[in-house]
This record gives C-alpha cells, sequence and structure tokens, in this order.
C-alpha cells in the first residue's frame, strides 16, 4: 500500500514562508497526479495545486497563484509546496493526494477542482500537516 507523508507545517507570520513535502513510500509507477488541499476550520477541502507525474505539468487555484509554487523530485518520490507571502487566509491542514489518470481524473486541473465529496474517491492520501498563519 503506497503512503504519503506530509512535513514541513508550522507557524509563520502573515508574509513569510514555508515548504510542505509529500514523500511517497515508492517509486510511483503509471500516470498519476498528486495535489495538495487544505481544510480550514468550518470550511470545505479545497484544491490548492496540482502536478502531474508523467510530464510536470501544474495547476493553481486562483487564490494562491503567484504565490505557491508545486514541484516534484522524482528521484526522492516526493512533492513540494513552496508557500510564499503568505496570508491568515492560508491558515489550514494541508493534505496531499494522489490519483491515477483515468476516466475522473483526465487532467491536473480535474484533480484539483473535484468537490470535497469527490475526493474521496482518490487512491491515497497523507495524514495532513498543519499550516498557521498569525500575526
Amino acid at each position: 500500500q503506497l503512503k504519503l507523508v506530509e512535513s514541513g507545517g508550522g507557524s509563520v507570520q502573515p508574509g513569510g514562508s514555508l515548504r510542505l513535502s509529500c514523500a511517497a513510500s515508492r517509486f510511483i509507477m503509471g500516470y498519476y497526479v498528486i495535489g495538495w488541499f487544505r481544510q480550514a476550520p468550518g470550511k470545505e477541502r479545497e484544491g490548492v495545486s496540482c502536478i502531474a507525474g508523467s510530464d510536470g505539468s501544474t495547476y493553481y487555484s486562483d487564490s494562491v497563484k503567484g504565490r505557491f509554487t508545486i514541484s516534484r523530485d522524482n528521484a526522492k518520490n516526493t512533492v513540494y509546496l513552496q508557500m510564499n507571502s503568505l496570508k491568515p487566509e492560508d491558515t489550514a491542514v494541508y493534505y496531499c493526494a494522489l490519483d491515477r489518470v483515468g476516466s475522473r481524473i483526465t487532467t491536473v486541473q480535474a484533480m484539483c477542482v473535484q468537490s470535497q465529496e469527490e475526493q474521496e474517491e482518490f487512491a491515497n492520501w497523507g495524514q495532513g500537516t498543519q499550516v498557521t498563519v498569525s500575526s
């Protein structure tokens, strides 16, 4: 069973930066997408950024575009989320998830815009890491 483990969360002041990591327990074969999702208290979980394992194509939600950068290191089986210019509204538990490219997930955007209910179909989830942005 593939496991995903997030790390890198913490507390920062507004304007600060954090880098999250999502490490897979083994090499991932085939076509897949890995995404970062977040859930703030009282809100639905939302897609933040997604990256394709095959060609590295990316997608960002409007709320983080220009501030966050997703990347991957296939040699380390790890996906990163560099978060700059953090705002209090970025405070949430951040999760990484993996799903296979198929009839439901056809593009990186398709994965990132899945509703919380649809996200339950994703193949693998990490345990989450807390990000708190506060002065």
